[in-house]
């Protein structure tokens, strides 16, 4: 991947003095969500096909593109292999289809990367995975065009496998699910950025589900598999959904996924730390849900969590380079910045019409300075009531650091534990933040 030298960033260094940045003590807190039990797909699955496989209605040998997406679900490859058993019981011919819209720098053989990483091959789902970026034109609904991807257009039928959650970028009625991935995820990058582009005008909400709609009278959707996870990021609900009945149930399940979500259990926060950011942990790289901000001009603005400045130590290995929510960060490092795909950042955020998003943030030498340099930034505070928290990721909410300035502004309506013990904040000999999650 380019290295930040390559590409002519500015490398910045503040000065520190001896002792500098002198950061308040911090305490560890879990934050004990109330959290419904996991459900197992397989057995979920089982359950509801025989009800299922009778409208199916398609003949030996049928042709049917499963679509999957780049998100990180819990045990999806198990998910998409039962679903491919199942299909395979009606002697039908599944195939994988990518459907992530321009995810994985908008190539065939990214897209295939990307299903590799979520450890969806055709060794471990039984079914061959069949990529293309081509699309065929289906014509137009309320002026909107419509595109399917060209192996999921030749199909007798389509699968739909998604999880359904809270959008980053927009609230309405339905947000992330099957609907959004037949609309954005099939149109492939043609299709996501002409949603995009609309959603610009006309919400964007507005015009995934538009286009949805209209998908769904000329596509022979056979069912959808809606997934619901709980805080622990396993399934909680696995339903299988006929087309007819797609929408109200993509309502009822966003109202369940809303109620579960984890967040921060602070409303303002002057400096955060974020260890890890990455597409397969949201779409935005960091959850605004959590964060309490993004970029763009039509995202769904968010009263709080407000926080002042963040710091993101690195990207997951799953997100390949694709650093899309650079535009939320306020300083990096320079190992974040050498492991950015600059190609593969910069196509996501020009189909998803948020250049935005992918702004450089400052470069620092090291984190210990970036840290430096961002608290003089900050409203004037001291080191008692500073208020800093360090996280995994915006995903990985169950314990958090916070200083002592955020003690008394814990809340949350869960339970929450403090431990007493102090823990002091490290850098290592380049002066490089010491992780403090396992």
């Amino acid at each position: 991947m380019p290295s930040a030298g390559s590409l002519n960033v500015p490398i910045l260094s503040f000065p520190l003095a001896e002792g500098e940045p002198r950061l308040p003590a911090m305490h560890l807190v879990h934050q004990r969500f109330v959290v419904p039990p996991a459900v197992d797909p397989a057995r979920e699955i089982d359950a509801q096909w025989p009800s299922l496989a009778p409208r199916i209605g398609l003949p030996r040998g049928a042709s049917v593109a499963v679509a999957v997406g780049s998100r990180g679900i819990g045990r999806l490859p198990e998910t998409v292999r039962h679903v491919v058993a199942k299909l395979r019981e009606q002697r039908l011919e599944p195939f994988i289809v990518p459907a992530m819209g321009s995810h994985g720098g908008a190539t065939a053989q990214g897209q295939t990367d990307v299903l590799a990483h979520r450890g969806i091959t055709a060794e471990s789902v039984g079914a061959p995975v069949r990529a293309t970026m081509e699309v065929e034109v289906l014509g137009e609904a309320d002026g909107i065009p419509l595109y399917l991807d060209r192996n999921a257009f030749a199909a007798d039928g389509v699968v739909l496998v998604n999880r359904v959650k809270p959008h980053t970028d927009f609230v309405g009625p339905v947000e992330s699910g099957p609907l959004k991935m037949l609309a954005i995820g099939l149109g492939k990058q043609a299709g996501a950025d002409e949603y995009h582009r609309f959603g610009l005008t006309r919400g964007l909400g507005e015009a995934i589900l538009a286009a949805a709609r209209a998908l769904l009278t000329r596509v022979n959707i056979l069912f959808a598999v809606a997934i619901v996870e709980n805080q622990d990021h396993e399934p909680m609900v696995v339903r299988l959904v006929p087309p007819e009945t797609l929408e109200a149930t993509e309502v009822e399940l966003l109202k369940l996924a809303r109620s579960v979500l984890p967040r921060l259990p602070l409303a303002d926060i002057d400096l955060l730390i974020v260890d890890e950011m990455g597409k397969e942990i949201s779409g935005a790289g960091m959850d605004p849900n959590v964060i309490g901000s993004s970029r763009g001009l039509a995202i769904a603005p968010r009263e709080e969590p407000h926080v002042a400045r963040i710091l993101v130590r690195g990207l997951s290995a799953a997100t390949e380079g694709n650093a899309l929510g650079l535009g939320t960060v306020s300083a990096v490092g320079t190992r974040f910045a050498a492991a950015i795909d600059h190609a593969a950042t910069a196509m996501n955020a020009l189909t998803s019409c948020t250049p935005e998003d992918a702004k450089l943030p400052l470069v620092f030498g090291s984190e210990r300075e970036a840290i430096a340099a961002l608290l003089t930034t900050i409203r004037p505070c001291t080191e008692a009531d500073l208020r800093l928290a360090w996280i995994r990721d915006t995903m990985r909410l169950e314990r958090l650091m916070v200083s002592r300035g955020c003690l008394g502004a814990l809340k949350a309506p869960w339970e929450l534990e403090v431990d007493p013990e102090e823990r002091h904040i490290e850098f290592d000999g380049d002066g490089f933040l010491v992780p403090i999650f396992g």
